[in-house]
């Protein structure tokens, strides 16, 4: 339980739902209220699906690739800690795209925002290492995934009561966890690598 609470914890940092708030906002602010929604939830479940395939073909395509756990432990935890830094360190262009009239379908709520490189690497890694747990996994997985569609869809409401500088606070919280996790990732890496 502690395991699966840990990894549930790992997947709402990096899917970073409240740091993608304003985004959401942006590309959506177009549509109908009703619209939004629908459209926010299709590209949730689009999101969903591809996290799935990666979780469930995860061990294979390690496999394939001959990668180590530990190799795969310490380049996650490398990634993870460039996720964290860039959440602490936030670029300050990202408002300052243009804005989209089109309907989103695919790109970018559900790639990249929701379900990035990063996410779908972490699932991969994730999948090797607890192939045994597939279960719990995607359960962990399935909790992270529905908290970041509460927080999307409720997004007018999360901006309203804490504001853009709440929401900033809070990407930095994150990141600031989220590097901790990515350093024990990286150490467990190593730590087992200099068992062999």
């Amino acid at each position: 339980m502690k395991g699966m609470l840990s990894t549930t914890i790992l997947l709402i940092l990096i899917m970073d739902p409240l740091g993608n708030l304003p985004i959401v906002m942006s590309i959506l602010k177009h549509l109908s209220p009703k619209r939004r929604i629908i459209v926010l939830i299709r590209e949730m479940v689009i999101a969903l699906i591809i996290m799935i395939f990666f979780l469930l073909a995860g061990e294979k395509t390690l496999s394939i690739l001959a990668l180590k756990a530990e190799t795969v432990s310490v380049a996650g935890g490398i990634i993870l800690f460039l996720i964290a830094i860039k959440m602490i360190f936030p670029e300050n262009n990202k408002s300052n795209k243009k804005d989209d009239m089109t309907e989103p379908f695919l790109v970018p709520l559900a790639i990249p925002l929701v379900a990035g490189p990063s996410l779908l690497a972490t699932l991969m890694l994730l999948s090797h290492q607890y192939s045994h747990q597939i279960l719990s996994l995607s359960i962990s997985l399935f909790i992270a995934w529905s908290t970041t569609v509460i927080i999307l869809l409720l997004s007018g409401v999360f901006l309203k009561c804490i504001g853009p500088r709440g929401v900033s606070a809070l990407e930095r919280l994150m990141g600031l966890i989220l590097i901790m996790l990515s350093t024990q990732m990286f150490l467990d890496g190593v730590t087992t690598w200099c068992k062999i």
